[in-house]
């Protein structure tokens, strides 16, 4: 068996200890790290290890022993710091880093330093909020692209007793069904001649602009 990932999590704010913290749970071995002690050693009983050093300081990185890690996320609120954290890590040859970006300008310079991703938590946030807000239905929403969009939503009223292909998801709005909750069951890629029933959850993946369009046209 392939030994677990280990993941190291810079900045220990509410973000970055979040994501550590969902990681140790899962039973990764993590890494935390905060130039704040105080932070540091807040955390000490949720992580595998808590180190508090400058991650601009490239000695304290290699001490640390940063390169034999899986991958790295940068949740520093500092802008050179998270800068600085992103270009070290790169040249220890980490295959995965994840920077938590302030703004486009952050974020265009990570990926120029070597980020392998860029997350906008609080945009990505207030877009879920938008989502949910506008589309009562929806239960979940991730954005896999910049245009691709899987949404969670609970069965319409009007498509319950129809199949899949006669709720023309596909041709009149463009949408693929790629799950459904049926009877308690998740169904992924749903039958054709699947009927759908009023407790049905349905997952779907599309464009903004075709699930505006299915919730104006559908959704009541």
């Amino acid at each position: 068996m392939a030994d677990k990932k280990q993941f190291v999590v810079f900045g220990l704010g509410r973000f970055g200890s979040n994501l550590a913290i969902a990681l140790a749970d899962m039973g990764y071995n993590v890494l935390g790290v905060d130039r704040d002690e105080n932070i540091a050693s807040s955390m000490a009983n949720r992580l595998t290890h808590v180190v508090s050093f400058d991650i601009r300081d490239a000695r304290a990185m290699e001490q640390a022993g940063i390169a034999s890690f899986d991958a790295a996320i940068i949740a520093s609120g500092n802008l050179e710091a998270s800068l600085m954290a992103t270009m070290l890590c790169k040249e220890m040859n980490l295959s995965e880093i994840i920077v938590k970006a302030i703004d486009e300008r952050h974020a265009e310079m990570a990926r120029r330093l070597g980020a392998t991703e860029v997350i906008f938590s609080e945009r990505d946030t207030a877009r879920r909020v938008a989502f949910r807000l506008v589309s009562p239905h929806m239960v979940d929403y991730i954005e896999i692209a910049k245009d691709i969009q899987i949404m969670g939503i609970d069965m319409p009223r009007r498509l319950v007793g129809k199949n899949l292909i006669e709720s023309e998801l596909r041709s009149l709005y463009q949408l693929n069904l790629i799950a459904l909750i049926h009877e308690g069951k998740t169904i992924v890629s749903p039958s054709p001649n699947q009927v759908f029933a009023a407790d049905d959850r349905m997952f779907l993946i599309g464009t903004p602009e075709t699930f505006a369009r299915f919730e104006r046209e559908m959704m009541d």
